[in-house]
């Protein structure tokens, strides 16, 4: 099928890209011309491992284009996805100005009837919504139909995700465009599930704010073991191999972050609010996670109450591994806490270094490895649990720290083989190693 992607963001590029691999023909549509050049060439604007491969294998195969022209990324297309993003508004609520735009040059460049396959995460009600947006800036008497699909990936793992997910959603009001839309993905040999407009918009919220809130839970429930002398790994475990409470999700640490879970979150609770509708668990889970967030600095704070002129490593940047996304990443809170305390903060992150500087104090020094970052520093804090931080020598921290003391927001070691390197290890929810 000829398909047309509008927006090359995480969404948008990782679904074009993937839709080429199983043989349908796409152009991705752009209006940043820096960026739709460099794609052509084969280059993704973001981390993902195997896109870029994919990508050039597919441009070859003369699958995938790139264009900044509606015209021309919409020349012979039977079904355009949007894929653009709905950042969150100061409310809370989903931002659809990009959605907006994009409805409007879709119309202004139909030479045919079209379907329109929804991507982006947005608010129960607006799939209706961009139906009657495009329909109003028509002006050559084609019809528009609409469907949402809303997407499902884990950033770091994508490919893998489009390729092996649990389920593909389609929502739509009539047969014939759920059909369409079917035959999409009908070489993915996924569970397909087919339903209304206004269920598939809410399905992927309500995903999110659940995910969202087992996590919060396990936090909540980790800082709890900690002061009861209990350790929220066992517990997890526990938990997790009762079948109605599967173990996925269930990993103590400094809270989630990312482009979906806070962004998620927070529309569904400005949706809620919209209604006259309360919904204290989800507030409770944003709430939850915000403290989570910065439970590492009260740690940090309660050995070291004075921080002024101290050298602290911190290993890892990216709100998860395998990513160089910074939104909302805890990374940010510990740093510029930090350093509002007086701290030199040295970081290493393998990927998310350079997206880190926008986020970042200026004053934060920036290591080409964790050798470097934690040489002579006073203490290490790990906030991404990259693999290579996961398994890089302990016995390097009691070697290369001026005192060694580790902070681990993401429990990437265990206690008995930490224990035996002479480290003052504090980790969350589980007992703190030979306090100093």
């Amino acid at each position: 099928m000829k398909i047309s992607v509008i927006g090359t963001g995480y969404v948008g590029l990782v679904t074009g890209v993937c839709l080429t691999e199983v043989g349908h023909e796409v152009t991705c549509i752009d209006i940043d011309e820096k960026k739709v050049k460099s794609m052509r060439e084969g280059i993704s604007p973001i981390y993902e491992p195997g896109l870029d491969e994919m990508m050039k294998a597919n441009i070859e195969r003369q699958r995938l284009f790139f264009t900044s022209s509606y015209e021309e990324g919409m020349e012979g297309k039977e079904v355009v996805f949007i894929a653009v993003g709905t950042p969150q508004s100061k409310d809370g609520s989903a931002d659809l100005t990009y959605l907006n735009k994009a409805c409007k040059s879709i119309a202004q460049n139909m030479k045919r009837d079209l379907i329109v396959v929804t991507k982006s995460t947005v608010p129960v009600g607006t799939n209706e919504h961009v139906e009657q947006e495009i329909t109003k800036h028509i002006t050559n008497g084609f019809k528009v139909k609409v469907a949402s699909n809303p997407e499902f990936l884990r950033e770091g793992s994508a490919i893998y995700d489009t390729f092996n997910g649990d389920r593909i959603v389609i929502g739509a009001e009539e047969e014939a465009v759920l059909d369409k839309v079917r035959s999409i993905y009908e070489s993915f040999n996924l569970p397909i599930v087919s339903t209304d407009l206004r269920s598939a918009e809410m399905i992927k919220y309500a995903s999110n704010a659940f995910l969202a809130t087992k996590i919060s839970f396990i936090n909540e429930l980790g800082n709890l073991c900690e002061k009861l002398g209990a350790n929220i790994e066992n517990v997890s475990a526990g938990m997790g191999m009762d079948q109605r409470i599967g173990n996925k999700f269930l990993q103590a640490g400094v809270g989630y972050g990312g482009s979906c879970f806070p962004k998620d979150t927070n529309a569904l609770l400005s949706i809620g609010k919209s209604y006259g509708h309360d919904m204290p668990i989800i507030q409770s889970v944003i709430d939850t996670n915000e403290k989570q967030q910065r439970i590492i600095v009260d740690k940090i704070k309660e050995y070291s109450p004075d921080l002024l002129n101290k050298k602290v490593a911190v290993l890892g940047l990216a709100f998860k591994p395998n990513t160089d996304d910074m939104r909302d990443a805890p990374s940010i809170k510990v740093v510029r806490e930090l350093v509002d305390a007086g701290a030199e903060v040295h970081a290493y992150d393998p990927i998310a270094s350079e997206n880190a500087r926008i986020f970042l104090p200026g004053s934060t020094v920036y290591n080409s490895s964790v050798d470097e970052a934690i040489e002579d520093a006073d203490f290490a804090v790990i906030m991404t649990d990259w693999k290579e931080i996961k398994e890089y020598e302990l016995q390097k921290f009691t070697k290369l720290l001026k005192n060694p003391v580790l902070f681990d927001g993401r429990n990437c070691y265990n206690l008995q083989e930490v224990a035996q390197y002479g480290l003052s290890y504090y980790s969350i929810g589980r007992p703190t190693v030979g306090m100093n």
